[in-house]
């Protein structure tokens, strides 16, 4: 195979026809572009969802109170509950499958437009949100001060965590909001820090930014909402399956506030884990997709190299039939035909390959360098170990391409091939 003669006459070959063989080559090179563009923009659109998630934690599930829709235990069809406080320690000390839990209750939302939050002369409309520690650690955010803290808690502290946006309202750009009193409902509440989200696409009620935290328990006491719960978020341990516990919690809760136990329509709830291997199975899709489209369109390339390989084997039928008569092995013609095909499939592959990963990280330098941010797409990029297996499925398939060529070659008789008209 690597002799040298055999080299020089695969180029003197190659060189006879230059428009056809670069016209050949190209098949194969737009085949293997295409499919590593495929994958690197597949990968960018991933990352765009991805990163849009942050650090959020995806086995976790919500859960919240609706009406009953069965009589139970003496009571009606219709009638609404509520979580309490006390729910929190029970849920605690019974669901051991439970890393995290967040119970939450909305005070006051922005959605009517009307302005619940005043700093000496500016006024802002936000969501207010009681919240707990844990908080923290199922919805991960750039903090610049502090988070609630159990103390907080405790004490029924005045103290708040206000979004980015919540700062641009009511204080000054140069202005540092820690330490400084807000007044929510009348009541004054000192701002211990300040929160970016990490994640813009998971959210429940009311944009992050806008939103302020104060504590769980100070929250319940400015509203007059006694022990009352909203709703909890939920991580299960990183070792459980998010929907068992999920369920698991659900049937505790029903005994507890006196549902049926078919009642569905009692208990509202979502499992972010769900979605998130909903999305996994789509992203999958998507790239097994691209695999298809790109392996066919670099088949369409293979299969023309084939063509013109039988075509070559044609016009050097009689070369062929004179190394037949000197000698020459039939499995010496056959890895001679097959050499020419995988060297042009290879070289031609070789530089669409470079070329696609070329044009995905120029790409990829334009979006840091401009500093175009979409949530739907980010940081298009091709792993070097799919590189890899591509260049493999190339050097495989332009070997495939020479097999018929070269068992045409070595099906012609020497003496036939003598025969045979230049």
């Amino acid at each position: 195979m690597f002799n040298r003669d055999n080299w020089q006459e695969i180029f003197q070959t190659l060189k006879k026809n230059k428009i056809r063989t670069l016209l050949t080559a190209f098949g194969v090179f737009w085949g293997i572009f295409m499919l590593i563009i495929m994958l690197g923009s597949g990968a960018g659109l991933e990352n765009g969802v991805s990163s849009g998630m942050g650090d959020f934690a995806t086995n976790s599930f919500f859960v919240w109170t609706q009406r009953t829709s069965i009589p139970y235990k003496g009571f009606p069809r219709g009638r609404h509950f509520n979580f309490k406080n006390d729910d929190i320690d029970a849920l605690k000390a019974n669901i051991h499958e439970i890393k995290y839990i967040a119970p939450k209750i909305t005070g006051w939302s922005a959605g009517d437009g009307t302005n619940n939050t005043v700093r000496k002369d500016k006024t802002g409309a936000f969501t207010i949100k009681g919240e707990f520690p844990d908080w923290e650690k199922v919805d991960p955010m750039e903090i610049d001060g502090r988070f609630l803290n159990q103390i907080d808690l405790n004490e029924q502290r005045k103290v708040a965590v206000i979004g980015t946006r919540v700062k641009e309202v009511l204080f000054e750009p140069e202005e540092d909001p820690i330490g400084q009193s807000i007044k929510i409902k009348g009541i004054y509440f000192t701002v211990v820090g300040v929160f970016k989200p990490l994640n813009t696409q998971i959210n429940f009620g009311g944009e992050k930014e806008q939103t302020i935290y104060i504590p769980l328990t100070t929250l319940q006491k400015t509203y007059n909402y006694g022990d009352i719960v909203g709703w909890f978020s939920i991580t299960a341990k990183d070792d459980e399956y998010a929907p068992e516990v999920e369920e698991k919690t659900m049937k505790f809760l029903a005994a507890r506030h006196g549902i049926h136990p078919d009642d569905k329509e009692a208990f509202g709830h979502f499992n972010l884990a769900e979605e998130f291997e909903q999305m996994n199975g789509l992203f999958n899709g998507i790239e097994a997709l691209i695999w298809i489209v790109g392996i066919g369109t670099l088949l369409a390339g293979v299969i023309g190299i084939s063509n013109i390989m039988l075509v070559i084997v044609k016009e050097r039928t009689r070369e062929i039939g004179v190394k037949r008569a000197l000698g020459a092995t039939p499995m010496q013609v056959m890895v001679q035909i097959i050499t020419e095909s995988v060297f042009l499939t290879t070289i031609s592959g070789y530089v669409g390959l470079v070329a696609g990963v070329g044009l995905i990280e120029a790409i990829n330098t334009a979006l840091t360098k401009f500093q175009i941010e979409n949530e739907m797409f980010k940081n298009p990029e091709v792993d070097f170990s799919t590189a890899i297996i591509a260049l493999i499925i190339l050097i495989f398939a332009g070997a495939l391409a020479g097999v018929i060529p070269a068992n045409r070659a070595i099906s012609i008789k020497p003496v036939d091939a003598l025969r045979a008209e230049d």
